[in-house]
């Protein structure tokens, strides 16, 4: 199962066999709303701080995919996902109120896909018979952790981004219809000296090269064999760097195949600078709009990079640099019937 150094094929290919996918306000003007679950018209989601606001999307992700499935929570044997605050608290303290055993993962921005790769090895090792796995992020929440509260006011630079309001949970199992994972390939952490935490597109994007070359150079195949190759929160600034060290690297990807879950989530209006981050933007893009798209026959293979900064608050005040890391799966579905 173990090809190459760090790429995971999985001989059962396990099923995404429902999901849950929620978003804010921000999100439901946003290009994707026909394909959330729920959306809020405000962020505080009726609670009394946008951190408890932040579990309740999470809370609710997970609700709908178990329900979707038409199963029970005692049915699930495992979580696995995170978030961005402080000690995963909006996930842990949504685990509280699920009850699910709860493995927690942080991953920043790429804990979507952490979440998948691990999950889909676990169910198809037998570990598991029903597993969710998901990533959630709340845009005034993690701006108040990572940047300015939002009622600072601060001016932002054109290559920041937006945190998305959002959250996007799977539930994978060994049998069932669905789309099917394939294969995952775990990233490295890369650095190359950025410092810069309003610039993370730029930070990343040499973390997503890296590990997309590696999956295709050890399931030996070329970019072609996918429909769609899309990275996390890259962000209008990291998708045109990772072309360019494409080109430069002679990786044949074509820029009409390679997308950004980042540029895909809100309308050009909308004032977002360099586009979506966070880590319900790739979880509620893919969970929703695109394994939407692979149901209805448009897509047949796609592989999923998220892309994760490293950093924190701490490490930001003591001058580090930013450490990026990028993890692909590959997702795989042959639709049955009209």
């Amino acid at each position: 199962m173990l090809t190459g150094h760090r790429t995971w094929v999985f001989d059962q290919k396990p099923a995404i066999i429902s999901t849950g996918t929620v978003g804010g306000p921000f999100e439901a003007n946003g290009m994707l709303a026909l394909d959330f679950d729920l959306l809020h018209s405000d962020l505080w989601l009726g609670q009394d701080s946008y951190e408890k606001a932040h579990k309740i999307l999470l809370e609710e992700a997970c609700q709908k995919a178990i329900e979707k499935a038409g199963l029970q929570k005692e049915q699930i044997q495992f979580f696995l996902g995170g978030d961005l605050i402080n000690q995963l608290t909006p996930t842990s303290f949504a685990m509280r109120t699920l009850g699910v055993p709860f493995l927690g993962l942080f991953g920043a921005c790429s804990t979507s896909m952490e979440g998948l790769a691990l999950g889909a090895y676990i169910v198809n090792n037998k570990g598991a018979d029903y597993l969710l796995t998901g990533a959630s992020s709340h845009n005034a929440a993690v701006e108040k952790q990572f940047r300015y509260p939002t009622e600072y006011g601060g001016q932002k630079p054109p290559t920041a981004q937006w945190t998305v309001t959002g959250a996007g949970a799977a539930l994978l199992s060994s049998a069932g219809d669905g789309p099917r994972v394939t294969s995952a390939t775990i990233g490295r952490v890369i650095d190359m000296g950025m410092t810069d935490p309003l610039n993370m597109g730029g930070a990343m994007a040499p973390a997503a090269v890296d590990t997309i070359e590696a999956h295709l150079k050890e399931r030996n195949v070329d970019p072609s064999y996918y429909d769609l190759i899309v990275t996390g929160d890259l962000g209008q600034i990291g998708h045109d760097i990772s072309l360019e060290l494409f080109h430069k690297h002679g990786t044949p990807i074509r820029e009409e195949q390679y997308q950004d879950c980042g540029l895909m989530i809100y309308r050009e209006e909308q004032p977002v600078l360099s586009g979506a981050s966070g880590a319900g933007c790739s979880a509620t893009v893919v969970y929703g709009h695109l394994l939407n798209r692979m149901k209805k026959g448009e897509l047949k293979r796609m592989l999923v990079v998220a892309t994760g900064a490293l950093l924190s608050p701490l490490s930001f005040q003591q001058n580090e640099t930013i450490p990026c890391i990028a993890h692909a799966v590959s997702i795989e579905y042959e639709k049955n019937g009209p």
